[in-house]
């Protein structure tokens, strides 16, 4: 199958000499391509360029040809940080909060990820799919290609198992890449809470070596917060975690600075995700590091907590991604749009830098930037066309607005 998409008028975050990341000023240049097309062939991005210089088709047979005059072109988005895979929804705590309990505070009354836990565990593996299914066309249809999942709602052996086995199963049916991560340390459940130890090792000598054994994850998590999971704690996780094959990514600084971002890099992290709450030291504990600093402004949005430093971020050389931390409490929506509008408005990074930590920098994150969030040849065809636009700033400008008309992923047309 092949297409082709001509008289675009934007051609957005295309590359001759791909790259896996970009970093501080590097953010804030994006390159386009104005009057373009942009050919696929078998999945894959096949060539691009201006109109000026496209001298026609040669083989038209099996060829779907698009107009997308007055519109623009992009990568998909790469959401590297959901929790998708869940049980109902928690629409009660959000009014908790409207009457003045914070986070913490439903969660110390049995709410929060504990409450997921108890849902998710009386649900069954079918239904599971089938809600999960239903946002993975959600998000589609937002210009979403590529997503990574987290287990953490199950806390027992049997229900984390159960959130992997439908991750896996979301793989095999879906067109969207898909990346497991395993986050049993994502809470300590009330049966442990006298036996925290017991618990770190439920995850690491019973779950771990049935997870790899099935090839159900390829990165491990640990909450390293201050109630939830110490550095200690989240060092022996991911000592176990990497015994097992499991590379990390870690939840760090929603609520507060306690080493974990240095422990992590240390760990060499994929990526480290919050940072709602930055020091100084964890600024230089980034710096020259290989961790991808992800920030998930949506939760801050949704909880009414700081929003991560993204611009001190940037301006000290760091790379910073985006993603929308879909899950039940804190987050229910994977609308990317509207992180990158929130990456704007609210932490000060131009239209530039969000789109490139939305697509290259989020790729890094999910260690796909050979394959995905930019236009290159070679790389798989996910892109979405939108409606006609004045600029690609008009995308961050128009929050709430979706602008996506059409998405491709693998090289075919999303209905």
């Amino acid at each position: 199958m092949k297409i082709l998409i001509k008289n675009i008028k934007e051609l957005v975050q295309v590359e001759t000499a791909p790259r896996p990341k970009v970093s501080g000023k590097e953010m804030s240049e994006l390159n386009t391509v104005k009057n373009a097309w942009l050919s696929i062939i078998d999945g894959k991005i096949d060539d691009f360029g201006s109109m000026d210089s496209w001298d026609g088709v040669e083989d038209w047979s099996d060829l779907e040809v698009i107009d997308a005059s007055g519109k623009m072109v992009f990568p998909c988005w790469c959401d590297s940080h959901t929790h998708l895979v869940f049980a109902g929804s928690r629409e009660g705590e959000f009014t908790d909060r409207i009457n003045g309990l914070s986070y913490e505070e439903i969660a110390n009354r049995g709410g929060g990820i504990l409450n997921s836990a108890k849902k998710l565990q009386e649900t069954s593996e079918i239904d599971l799919f089938q809600q999960a299914t239903a946002r993975l066309k959600e998000i589609t249809k937002t210009g979403t290609g590529a997503v990574e999942i987290k287990s953490g709602y199950g806390l027992s052996l049997d229900a984390e198992l159960k959130i992997l086995r439908v991750i896996k199963n979301l793989k095999e049916e879906s067109d969207l890449e898909i990346k497991a991560t395993f986050l049993g340390a994502h809470a300590v459940p009330p049966e442990y809470k006298e036996d925290r130890k017991g618990y770190i090792d439920l995850i690491t000598k019973e779950m771990l070596p049935i997870i790899q054994e099935e090839k159900l994850a390829n990165y491990i998590d640990v909450f390293c917060e201050k109630n939830y999971f110490s550095v200690e704690e989240m060092e022996t996780i991911l000592e176990a975690g990497a015994a097992h094959g499991l590379k990390p990514k870690v939840h760090v600084n929603q609520f507060t600075s306690i080493g974990g971002i240095k422990a992590a890099v240390n760990y060499e992290a994929i990526s480290v995700d919050h940072l709602e709450i930055m020091k100084e030291l964890d600024i230089r504990a980034l710096k020259g590091a290989e961790t991808m600093a992800t920030l998930l402004p949506s939760c801050s949005f949704f909880l009414s907590i700081p929003y991560a430093p993204a611009r001190s971020m940037i301006d000290n050389g760091l790379a910073v991604a985006l993603a929308s931390d879909y899950n039940p409490g804190s987050t229910p929506s994977g609308n990317m749009p509207f992180v990158i509008s929130l990456a704007c408005i609210k932490q000060r990074m131009t239209p530039e830098e969000a789109i490139n930590a939305a697509t290259i920098n989020s790729a890094y994150a999910m260690e796909i930037s050979n394959t995905h969030g930019s236009i290159a040849k070679g790389k798989v065809a996910n892109v979405f066309i939108t409606d006609p636009i004045p600029s690609y700033a008009y995308l961050p400008y128009s929050f709430g607005k979706n602008v996506v008309e059409a998405v491709i992923l693998k090289g075919k047309l999303q209905q």
